[in-house]
This record gives C-alpha cells, sequence and structure tokens, in this order.
C-alpha cells in the first residue's frame, strides 16, 4: 500500500461524491421549475443511497470480479473476501469500491436531467436499480475491469478501448439511456418553462467543476504527475467550453447566459474525461473550445429537429461530449480508430437495447408517467408532499 496514493483516492471519493451531492441535485434542481425542485432532490438523493446499497451486493462484483469478458461474477458479492489489508493496486481494495461506487451512483443520476417534472418516482427507482446492474456494471466491467473491450486476452480489440475516466462508461451510457426514456415519456405538458433559479444552477454546475478534479484525476488510481496533469486538462477544457458556449451563444441570440455558461462547463468537463488521461492542455483547450460549440448545436437538434424531450439536455451536453472525446483520442493518435469507434458502437447498441427493454418491462408494473393533474401540480407536492417555496411559478 502507498500512503500518498491511499490519502489522494480518499479526498477523490469524497469529491465524486459531492458532484451527486449536491452538485448535480443543485444544477438539475435549479433549472426546473419551483413546484419540481425537491422531487428533483429526492431522485438524486434516492439513487445515491440505493445505488451505494446495490453497488456493495452485487453492482462492484459484476464490474470487478474476476469473471470472464462479459461480467465478473459473482465472487466479490458483498464485498466477500474484500479486508482492510486487501489491496488494488497500491490503495486498499475497499477503497477502490468506494471510489468506484461514487461512478455507480453519478451515471444513473445524470440521467434525472431527461425526466424531471413527468416521471414516477416508483418507477425510476426501480429501473435505475436495474439499470444500474444490467448496463452500467457489464460496461464498466469490458472498458475498466479487464473484459470484452479492454484489450486483454478476449477483448475484441487488440488495443482495447482508452476511456481514462468514463466516456463510454459514464456519459454515453447515461446521455443514450436519456434519450431512449424521454422517448418512451413523451414531451412535458410545459416544456418552454425557464430555469426557476439560475443562481442555483451555477453553484451546482461550480460543485460539479471542483468535483470532477476527483472524477478525473482520481482515476489515476495514484499521487503522481499523471493525476496533476488530469486535473489541470480537466480546468483548462472546462474554461475553455464555458468561453465558447458564451460566445457561440452571444453570437447567436445576442445575450451570453449564466446557465448557457455553465452548460458549457459541463460540456467541456463531459468532453475531457476520456482523454484526461492522455491529452496536454493544448489539445485539452481544443477539445475544450469545440465541446462548447458542438454541444449547444446539438441541444437544438434534439428538442426542435428530433423533437424529443430530453429536459435538462443529458444527451446533447453528456452523451455528445464523451463520445466526442473518446473520437478525439483517436484524433489525436492516443488510441486505436478501431477501438474508440468499436467501443462507441458496442457499448451504444447494449445500451439502448437493455434500457428500451428495462422500460417496457418495468413499465408492465408501475406507471412510468404521472398524471397530467399531478404534472400541473408539481411533484413536489404531489409525489413527495413537500413544496421548496410558497409560490406559484
Amino acid at each position: 500500500m502507498n500512503g500518498a496514493d491511499t490519502a489522494w483516492i480518499l479526498v477523490a471519493t469524497a469529491l465524486v461524491l459531492f458532484m451527486t451531492l449536491p452538485g448535480l441535485a443543485l444544477f438539475y434542481g435549479g433549472l426546473v421549475r419551483a413546484r419540481n425542485v425537491l422531487s428533483v432532490f429526492m431522485q438524486c438523493f434516492s439513487i445515491a443511497c440505493v445505488m451505494s446499497i446495490l453497488w456493495l451486493v452485487a453492482g462492484y462484483s459484476i464490474a470487478f470480479g474476476e469473471g470472464n469478458a462479459f461480467w465478473g461474477g459473482l465472487d466479490k458479492a458483498f464485498l466477500n473476501g474484500v479486508t482492510a489489508d486487501s489491496l488494488s493496486g497500491t490503495i486498499p481494495e475497499v477503497l477502490f469500491f468506494a471510489f468506484q461506487m461514487t461512478f455507480a451512483i453519478i451515471t444513473p443520476a445524470l440521467i434525472v436531467g431527461a425526466y424531471v417534472e413527468r416521471i414516477s418516482y416508483a418507477f425510476i427507482m426501480v429501473f435505475s436499480s436495474l439499470w444500474m446492474l444490467i448496463c452500467y456494471a457489464p460496461v464498466a466491467h469490458w472498458i475498466w475491469g479487464g473484459g470484452l473491450l479492454a484489450g486483454a486476452e478476449w477483448s475484441l480489440f487488440e488495443d482495447g478501448v482508452n476511456d481514462f475516466a468514463g466516456g463510454i462508461v459514464v456519459h454515453q451510457t447515461a446521455g443514450i439511456a436519456a434519450l431512449i426514456l424521454a422517448v418512451f415519456l413523451g414531451p412535458r405538458r410545459k416544456a418552454t418553462t425557464p430555469p426557476h433559479n439560475p443562481g442555483m444552477v451555477m453553484i451546482g454546475a461550480a460543485m460539479l467543476w471542483v468535483g470532477w478534479f476527483g472524477f478525473n484525476g482520481g482515476s489515476q488510481l495514484a499521487a503522481d504527475g499523471g493525476a496533476a496533469m488530469a486535473i489541470t486538462v480537466t480546468h483548462i477544457s472546462a474554461a475553455m467550453a464555458s468561453i465558447t458556449w458564451a460566445a457561440w451563444e452571444r453570437f447567436r441570440f445576442g445575450k451570453a447566459s449564466l446557465v448557457g455558461m455553465v452548460t458549457g462547463t459541463i460540456a467541456g468537463l463531459a468532453s475531457i474525461t476520456p482523454a484526461s488521461g492522455s491529452v496536454g492542455p493544448m489539445e485539452a483547450m481544443l477539445i475544450g473550445g469545440v465541446a462548447g460549440i458542438m454541444c449547444q448545436e446539438l441541444c437544438g437538434v434534439v428538442k426542435n429537429l428530433l423533437k424529443i424531450d430530453d429536459t435538462l439536455d443529458v444527451f446533447a451536453v453528456h452523451g455528445v461530449g464523451g463520445i466526442f472525446g473518446i473520437i478525439m483520442l483517436a484524433v489525436f493518435g492516443h488510441a486505436s480508430w478501431t477501438a474508440q469507434l468499436g467501443g462507441l458502437l458496442v457499448v451504444g447498441i447494449w445500451t439502448a437495447v437493455v434500457t428500451a427493454g428495462l422500460v417496457v418491462l418495468v413499465r408492465m408494473i408501475l406507471p412510468i408517467r404521472v398524471s397530467e393533474e399531478d404534472e400541473i401540480t408539481g411533484l413536489d407536492l404531489a409525489s413527495h408532499g413537500e413544496r421548496a417555496y410558497e409560490l406559484t411559478s
């Protein structure tokens, strides 16, 4: 065990949990109507709790057990055989478990942005639980656990997919799942309401930005120069994407909005995530600069051209950003084109099929959407019996 590595991953684990609670909850909560903010908080908080237990029960074993090319098996269910003295590389394995648990929390939590203001709470808890175990955990095994796409003896691609911190594992899977869920749900009945609290959105985005240092820097699993470079390029990409999003917004609409700028921040962070272990500052600046414009344009494509109400632009920002970062690794020569594109294709198909199948299955048991009356009233009161504010907006 290396004490410095262990200390850094302890901090990184806290930072990645901080991304979901409270970062993502505040970011998404500020973007919805005032009558739905607590429902967003509840969804994020509940997902964090339930995914933590499921990661202990089976998720970690499926993702990082020995297993085979397709899954890790159940030998490490309930952390069987893992003690305080067990090591994963130079850190305690239980710490590696906890660090990866925070990824298993935030990935289904990212999908929340696609279905806010109209989904059944019971449906989403059951769906998210099954999705993490059947979709996310196997994909994590394929790329990070020595499985199908990792470049091991049984890999589909000799070089293996280069996905340092989750362009495919986290952002592509969440983005595609978000798009499919939005299609099944249909649009909100009142889809043009502006964010009720842009200040809350900025605070949440700022927390995500800080937490992302643990997300990307922690993925080095060591306190070394690689972690330092990952944090540096993460910051550069986020800053550049914020600038280009705001500049493009001003060019197109005459004004640069706070909500737009901080959404650009998230686009830059998502795009650099898979590349943060390989690229330098200049490459990061290019990735962020393109992401700020590209993801903004894709928001319009999804909503206006495809007519899909992905409410908070999960696919356009996270899905497209993660996919873009994966491709840029090949563009810059840090990864094989065959492996990168092949990994995107395999995981994209898997995510789409599993997500659609789970939606069909779970909605046979539980309603997917709340009633029209509850949607108009707001989910804070209708689903949870509480109000965030004494407001009618």
